[in-house]
């Protein structure tokens, strides 16, 4: 009936679900957060210039040989000709060139007249295949009109139609390989066709309903899929699911030592490992929330979608997999057979030996650890970020070679120029103020040149000026060199009289630099919350205060030597022009949530030895039957995301390798070696302010009372309270959310009832931890309770996203300055 549930429940989800890459949104990603200045500079722009909504393709021609600007020439009559008429396709607005804008050959003719520049804006959406269809057709009309010369055609319209194409070429290949990979490592350690196969049948399930539910949420606007995504959930996915397999089947096998009835055997395995699947699970799902935290939307939509995956994934392990296997009966071990299968739990004989090395020298191998993991760490003195999207694909692309020509031909500022939007109270049309910002432009640091004329908005409030840097438009240099270019016009407009002038900057630069300064601030959040969220399942599930801290001190460990030995081999060695610029985020939250699975494995099977043996061969115990299965694990997981390294972009490039050698230091070296050491050491302070217990201590007549703890009544009642004064709040925020968006509506609502549900949030988990120490509660219904905290806020999230998409809440268009408008 189990396995007949999630059969049918997959394939009613499959029926009714789009397909998830018809909603999936590459474009958002790659955007900085909604309120930083260079969209309200891209906001202003598209509002108050007509037509300047098109994404623009460059299309690059270069002549050869002596006569190379007579054919650049011709070939741009050619090519101009072509795009004007009834052949062009529908998505391209107008056609700007020498032949359509003379007066613009200064900007559109290279210096020595051997190359030429045709701009064409074109409509639509550049994630729709439509758009993407009239890029090929645009470069198939200028290579038919080329002649002797050389074309390629680049810009923003060229550059997103490439990421489609690098991305959707890799997705089939990393599928196969991942299955296959899996596959052959599931045989070697299970050397059970059928065992082997019950993993990839449960992590198959997992996904469709995954993707099916997430492809129903994104149609529907409530969470963000995009390409990256869908690739690190397709990797994720058969990653925890068959660690939580081997897992659960590993205490199977150990059950079966003692228990010949196949079913309780399973009730004894589920029961076991719910603690320690659950805490991991919970963990990973947690940390994925904790992106919702972000500003920047390639973090803030990257969570939803695998927290779902993984969430659906933990319910199908417990369930799906136990009733598999015991409907496989015992052929499920074959051609082995059951008692073989139960003998090889008993763990092998490496593990006795490195549990041995632990007790005999711990000093010795918590020193070498940590002297190894600083070694891996100095690789970070090389360290520095890209956010140069073509630099990041590792398959040749026409935009590139585009870039480079305009690079060589225009200079290197050119391919992406900026544009200074300065905004005043007063009519700027008259006044002297735009010549003298021109001029302070012109002159300032790092900048090329200055667009001739300015162009004015509508009212002659708002000026336009176009400036091309001297620099990368994507490197460092010119991202430090935005702010200046602020208050260089913005001195200049107060030098001219110009008071209380609002200066914004666009372009590609701009946004680099709003995203790369979002990216600085989500990652400090970030790494705080996932600390604290992992240190707060580690306390709940060891019921530790000192346990939590050197576990979570060898994350760090591992996080900084995984990240050094990525900066060394992928940009030091491999010459990448940095590292991917969300790729540390990516890292240190997966590494963490994931790479704490396998302390909570170890430390969980210790704490469960402790109530038969003393801490040292507790944890000795613990290493030699928790070896096997979890490295196992851990190689499973590596290799999945090894995977990634297949893919052509350079992001995924580099967090496939990061996430491969980090669980491997995890599985190998942190887990086996460092922790067990540490414990070792710690003996029977290992677990405080908990002690071993030393024979069956008597039942306690009454529970302990003191000045520190609350009596249980009173507790349960400020429970309640909370809970329900959370509720309330919720529905208050929901109330305010709805009526700040009517106009002259204050958002004073908003702000008390959001502020009130934020200390009620955090109060009911206080709390609940609380009431959970005080009755002793197991980890799944503390986790459960703890989880409920976090509907209202993900709800209220939803809410808005869904009825701004829908157009039921409607945001007023934001003022670009402080002062209100005449």
């Amino acid at each position: 009936m189990v396995v007949a549930f999630w059969v049918l429940i997959t394939g009613l989800l499959v029926g009714v679900a789009p397909a998830l890459e018809s909603v999936e949104d590459n474009a958002s990603a790659n955007l900085p957060p909604a309120a930083s200045d260079s969209v309200k500079a891209r906001d202003l722009i598209r509002e108050q210039l007509p037509g300047r909504e098109a994404t623009p393709a460059i299309i690059v021609v270069r002549g050869k040989g002596a006569d190379a600007a007579a054919n650049a020439g011709e070939a741009v009559t050619r090519i101009t000709s072509a795009l004007s008429g009834t052949a062009r396709p529908h998505e391209v607005a107008s056609v700007i060139s020498t032949v359509t804008a003379p007066d613009a050959a200064a900007e559109l003719v290279s210096q020595d007249h051997g190359a030429q520049l045709v701009i064409v804006p074109m409509t639509g959406s550049p994630s729709d295949e439509s758009f993407q269809n009239s890029v090929d057709t645009v470069r198939a009309l200028s290579v038919g009109r080329a002649g002797p010369t050389e074309v390629a055609v680049t810009g923003p319209a060229g550059i997103a139609t490439d990421t489609v194409k690098v991305f959707s070429g890799g997705d089939k290949v990393m599928l196969l390989a991942t299955v296959l990979l899996v596959l052959v490592i599931l045989l070697s350690i299970y050397r059970s066709p059928l065992m082997a196969l019950v993993p990839l049948l449960a992590v198959g399930v997992a996904m469709r309903v995954a993707e099916t539910i997430g492809a129903l949420l994104a149609d529907a606007g409530i969470i963000t899929v995009s390409s990256q995504t869908a690739s690190i959930m397709t990797v994720l996915l058969f990653g925890v699911g068959t660690d939580y397999a081997l897992v659960i089947t590993a205490r199977y096998r150990e059950a079966l030592l003692d228990e010949a009835d196949r079913p309780r055997a399973m009730q004894i395995a589920v029961r076991r490992t719910a603690e320690s699947v659950l805490a991991g699970a919970s963990t990973i799902v947690l940390a994925m929330f904790a992106l919702l935290v972000a500003v920047s939307p390639a973090l803030h939509g990257f969570g939803p979608y695998l927290a779902l995956g993984v969430a659906v994934m933990a319910l199908v392990a417990f369930t799906f997999i136990p009733a598999l296997v015991l409907l496989l009966g015992g052929s499920v071990f074959w051609p082995g057979g059951v008692a073989k299968a139960a003998e090889r739990s008993r763990g092998t004989g490496i593990w006795h030996r490195i549990a041995a090395l632990v007790a005999r020298a711990p000093v010795k191998v918590v020193t070498a650890s940590v002297a190894l993991l600083v070694v891996m760490s100095a690789g970070l003195l090389g360290y520095h970020e890209s956010f140069n999207t073509l630099s990041g694909f590792r398959a040749a692309t026409e935009s590139e070679r585009g870039q480079h020509l305009v690079q060589e031909e225009f200079g290197p500022g050119e391919i992406a120029p900026s544009t200074v939007v300065v905004h005043s109270r007063d009519d700027l049309r008259s006044a002297t103020a735009p010549a003298g910002i021109a001029t302070a432009l012109t002159r300032a640091d790092n900048v090329s040149r200055v667009g001739q004329h300015p162009r004015f908005a509508d009212d002659g409030r708002t000026v336009f000026y176009d400036v091309v840097l001297d620099l990368d438009p994507y490197s460092s240099k010119a991202l430090d060199a935005i702010e200046p270019l602020k208050e260089t016009a913005r001195a200049a407009a107060e030098a001219a009289g110009v008071k209380d002038a609002t200066v914004l900057v666009a372009g590609e630069t701009a946004q680099s630099a709003d995203i790369r300064s979002g990216l600085d601030r989500d990652t400090k959040f970030l790494v705080l919350l996932v600390l604290i969220i992992v240190t707060a399942v580690l306390m709940l599930l060891l019921r530790s205060l000192l346990a939590p801290l050197y576990l979570v001190a060898t994350l760090l460990l591992s996080f900084l030597a995984t990240l050094g030995v990525t900066t060394f081999f992928t940009v030091t060695v491999l010459g990448d022009d940095g590292i991917g610029n969300r790729v540390t985020a990516y890292i240190f939250v997966f590494l963490v949530a994931l790479g704490v699975d396998y302390n909570i494995f170890i430390m969980s099977r210790f704490k469960q030895e402790l109530r038969s043996l003393p801490p040292a061969r507790a944890i000795s115990a613990a290493l030699t039957r928790t070896g096997g299965v979890v490295s196992s694990a851990g190689l499973i997981l590596a290799a999945t995301f090894a995977v990634l390294m297949t893919q052509p972009i350079r992001e995924l490039f580099q967090f496939g390798f990061a996430m491969a050698f980090g669980v491997l230091l995890d599985t190998f070296l942190i887990r086996p070696l460092l922790v067990p050491a540490v414990v070792r050491l710690l003996g029977d302070r290992a677990l405080w302010p908990a002690r071993p217990r030393r024979g069956t201590p008597p039942a306690p007549t009454a529970p302990p009372a003191g000045p520190t703890m609350l009596p249980t009544g009173r507790l349960l009642r400020a429970f309640t309270l909370i809970a329900v004064i959370e509720a309330c709040t919720w529905a208050g925020l929901l109330t305010g959310m709805y009526f700040k968006y009517i106009p002259k509506t204050t958002e004073l609502g908003v702000r008390i009832f959001g502020t009130l549900h934020g200390a009620a949030f955090i109060a009911y988990v206080l709390l609940t931890v609380l009431v959970a120490v005080r009755l002793k509660w197991r980890l799944g219904r503390t986790t459960l309770f703890a989880l409920l905290a976090s509907v209202p806020p993900f709800l209220t999230v939803a809410f808005e996203m869904w009825a701004r998409r829908t157009g039921r809440l409607t945001e007023p268009t934001p003022v670009p300055h402080p002062a209100p408008v005449p």
